[in-house]
């Protein structure tokens, strides 16, 4: 690991490592793993017992439980927007693709919030548009684990409305796709509503599971289907890292 340039920078690495179930026992493994040399851990590691933000557990250290508290009230005062926008800050940085954050509005996907890249724009679909839920990846995503009669509740009864070949046109086909993103772990779509763009989009859910919005990446096919796996993993992890700090 890279060092931390910044005093400060130190001080998260070994406060993220310690949140990460890492063990402080070992200075050398620790100043490996965080990239801090180890007699200058020994000495954070020390003003952070004395300031409150760890405490000594054995050999080791845990968070704090002050720590903790000053977490959950930060959180807290945040909501779904606040950290949505900071979650599709970082999955658009990263990934240099357009980021969305969407929520179920009836039948339609209502798209909320959208972090832009420093490249050129490949989405058309603009903040506060309403798609079908089940056009659209982020859509998909919200609509995993309703069964045949809530589906039938938002969307209506058969036909469903296609936006391209690739459209579930009917419940079935809907149902089918809907159990293709469930085992891939996320939805995805390759030019199935704007054609030349993929998309890729993972639930966040709420403490007893529900989904509440979805986070959504998309650009251009080449870009993103060459690192398919790479695009999946930030943007779930993103949700899931959104829906435990929503859920505490």
């Amino acid at each position: 690991m890279s060092a931390p340039t910044t005093a400060s920078g130190r001080t998260l690495a070994l406060l993220h490592h310690v949140a990460s179930g890492g063990t402080t026992t070992n200075l050398s493994e620790l100043s490996r793993l965080t990239g801090v040399n180890r007699v200058t851990a020994m000495r954070l590691l020390e003003d952070l017992e004395t300031e409150g933000a760890l405490e000594k557990v054995g050999d080791g250290h845990r968070i704090a439980l002050e720590f903790l508290k000053l977490a959950g009230l930060a959180l807290r005062s945040a909501d779904l927007t606040d950290l949505g926008r900071r979650s599709l800050q970082a999955l658009s940085r990263q990934l240099q693709l357009t980021a969305y954050l969407v929520v179920l509005d009836g039948g339609d996907a209502l798209y909320l919030m959208r972090s832009v890249p420093a490249t050129p724009l490949v989405s058309n679909v603009a903040v506060g548009s309403r798609i079908p839920a089940h056009l659209v990846t982020p859509g998909r995503a919200l609509l995993l684990g309703l069964d045949e009669a809530a589906l039938v509740s938002l969307l209506g009864p058969d036909p469903l409305r296609r936006a391209t070949e690739e459209s579930p046109g009917t419940h079935r086909e809907l149902r089918h796709t809907l159990d293709r993103d469930a085992a891939a772990g996320a939805a995805w779509s390759a030019g199935g509503y704007e054609p030349g763009v993929d998309a890729c989009a993972a639930p966040v859910r709420d403490g007893e599971g529900r989904a509440i919005a979805a986070l959504s990446v998309a650009g251009p096919t080449a870009a993103v289907r060459e690192r398919r796996p790479a695009v999946q993993e930030a943007v779930t992890r993103e949700a899931v890292a959104l829906s435990t700090m929503l859920a505490d």
